[in-house]
């Protein structure tokens, strides 16, 4: 019988070339699809709001501890943080035996939870495949005493019960091919081409998934290095496999995919006009470690919940299997309660669009809107002392006001500010009571979008920024000097800031920014992500100290939406403070 390394080979040797015609023509198939072709495809997504992430792999044998050692980060980076070499990390698969592993079971715990889509880890940065792999033995089947095809499990069981299923998968970052990005640290490794390992191990691969695992509702790629036009176009190709599958934008800068993905924290803002989720862990970690006591608690879990969908997006929420198959009892239990929350409130949640509201003082709003009217749920997190609960700038008038749980009326009145609901004395539900108000006629509120001032600037401040990061990284993030935002803890060179703005003309604009920097110089494009201008800024003598500089100029040769892009060269940067940035039309 030939070698899954043979078929591999022949695979390539038989797509390789027409592999780079085969990704065109389906590039190309994506950028014809229409909008109600693409409306209904993302329609059981939008409906969903809310998934399970799994984040798996042989890390979960020793829970991230090496030799003894806590390594900092998430356990599935164990091997880079520890600089674990490919001989001894590997040594970890002859111990990952998760006799305990119940597909059905795990599945149907998700179900309970109300999430309606499980995205898993198929291969994480540490190249172990948790399925059986065509492209080389590396994988759960051939190389562990477990010796089951955890992916084909999970894929059936989720078929069985009606969940949508997809894969986790790292299409840049491999520790352990030659070809891949990442591993630094052995020495062992005799290097070959990032394109010989997407087209020897990445492209076989994700054809495998794409096409033995049954409907693949999500394809979840990770981390993007600058990898080659052909290895790019090569992957991005396979989606077409399944006309059906949504993306998410990690495959490069020149693939956005179906959805933005923000980590760990939830925007300050919506994107306007884009689909988008945050994908966010239970606990401190993604992978399973030992000693892992950050568990959100199932008020934070639940107003996270309720607070994404407010903004129109989806809530993606991991959880990390021990080496034996379970969950810690932790994790059930949140999964548990938020499931129970879900059986009486879901219809809060599913199939519901943002909020028309900016802030609310005492929680969140959703909206439904059918036959030329609309439903509010009023997510009511902290309960008012007087039972008299605003809702401001609301002007249609309130055909029905009532509990969520229970169904009881609730009187309503109309005032200059809005809308007066008088509740009961107590609160319906410890993490988040839900009033439905029944509203006569279409509400329709558009996100509005920062543009220029009648002087022609433009002010992106840090508090209103979107910022990328990369796990594994310690997050850039805001924080305050002075009461003042600014986007610092800038470690990862692989992070980026980005704005969203509207221009109502072309133009060219000066740049200004307020920042500080504590190195000696640093680099970093700012700009529109297909044209950057890159700058070097000298050392402002401390992180607590911001000076305001002009970069430079750009130009904006379209009116319309924007995007504004802050990205480190990674070959020259030393991180900053960052405060705000300026444009000031020039011409």
């Amino acid at each position: 019988m030939p070698s899954k390394l043979f078929l591999a080979g022949l695979a390539v040797l038989l797509m390789h070339a027409p592999g780079l015609i085969f990704a065109q023509e389906h590039v190309q198939a994506k950028a014809v699809e229409s909008e109600s072709e693409r409306d209904a495809r993302m329609a059981w997504w939008k409906e969903a709001r809310f998934g399970m992430f799994v984040h798996w792999g042989v890390y979960s044998v020793v829970g991230g501890k090496y030799k003894g050692q806590d390594l900092p980060n998430s356990a599935e980076w164990m091997m880079c943080r520890g600089k674990i070499p490919i001989s001894e990390y590997q040594q970890y698969a002859a111990q990952f035996n998760p006799i305990k592993f119940d597909a059905d079971e795990f599945v149907g715990r998700a179900k309970r939870a109300g999430m309606k889509y499980i995205v898993i880890t198929a291969k994480h940065h540490d190249g172990f495949a948790m399925f059986d792999s065509a492209a080389g033995d590396y994988n759960v089947v051939d190389k562990t005493p477990f010796g089951r095809d955890i992916m084909k499990e999970l894929a059936d069981a989720c078929q069985k019960q009606g969940i949508k299923f997809g894969f986790y998968y790292s299409q840049a970052q491999d520790w352990h091919h030659p070809g891949g990005f990442g591993n630094n640290w052995d020495k062992s490794i005799k290097r070959v081409s990032s394109d010989e390992y997407v087209m020897n191990k990445a492209v076989p691969e994700v054809k495998q998934l794409l096409t033995d695992y049954g409907p693949i509702g999500i394809f979840w790629w990770d981390t993007p290095r600058k990898m080659s036009k052909e290895s790019f176009n090569a992957l991005h190709s396979l989606t077409g496999l399944q006309k059906e599958t949504i993306t998410n934008d990690r495959l490069g800068d020149d693939f956005p995919g179906d959805y933005k993905t923000f980590e760990r924290h939830i925007p300050q803002q919506a994107p306007a006009g884009k689909d988008w989720e945050v994908c966010m862990p239970i606990s401190g970690s993604w992978g399973y470690k030992i000693g892992d006591n950050k568990f959100k608690s199932t008020t934070k879990l639940i107003q996270n919940l309720v607070t994404i969908s407010s903004m129109g997006g989806n809530y993606l929420l991991n959880v990390s299997p021990t080496g034996e198959g379970t969950l810690l009892p932790p994790a059930l239990e949140r999964l548990e309660a938020i499931g129970k929350w879900m059986d009486v409130n879901g219809e809060s949640i599913y199939g519901t669009s943002a909020s028309p509201f900016a802030d609310l003082e005492w929680g969140k709003c959703t909206r439904k809107e059918l036959d030329g009217k609309t439903k509010l749920y009023l997510h009511v997190f902290d309960w008012p002392e007087d039972g008299q609960l605003i809702v401001p700038g609301l002007k249609n008038s309130i055909e029905k006001a009532s509990l969520l749980d229970g169904g009881a009326k609730l009187e309503t009145r109309s005032v200059e500010s809005g809308v007066i609901v008088s509740l009961p004395a107590e609160a319906t539900d410890s993490h988040a009571s839900v009033i439905v108000l029944d509203v006569a006629g279409k509400m329709d509120v558009e996100p509005q979008l920062p543009t220029f001032n009648k002087e022609g600037s433009l002010l992106l401040t840090a508090d209103k920024a979107y910022i990328n990061n990369n796990e594994g990284s310690k997050d850039a993030g805001v924080r305050k000097h002075d009461d003042i935002p600014h986007i610092g803890y800038w470690l990862d060179n692989e992070a980026s800031v980005e704005w969203q703005f509207r221009t109502k003309a072309p133009g060219t604009f000066e740049v200004h920014a307020e920042l500080s920097v504590a190195e000696e110089k640093t680099r970093f494009g700012v700009g529109l992500v297909d044209a950057p201008l890159m700058v070097e800024v000298e050392s402002t003598g401390g992180y607590g100290k911001y000076k305001k500089q002009v970069l430079g100029t750009i130009e904006i040769k379209t009116q319309g939406d924007q995007i504004l892009r802050v990205k480190p060269d990674p070959s020259a940067w030393n991180p900053i403070n960052l405060r705000s940035i300026e444009l000031r039309r020039v011409e």
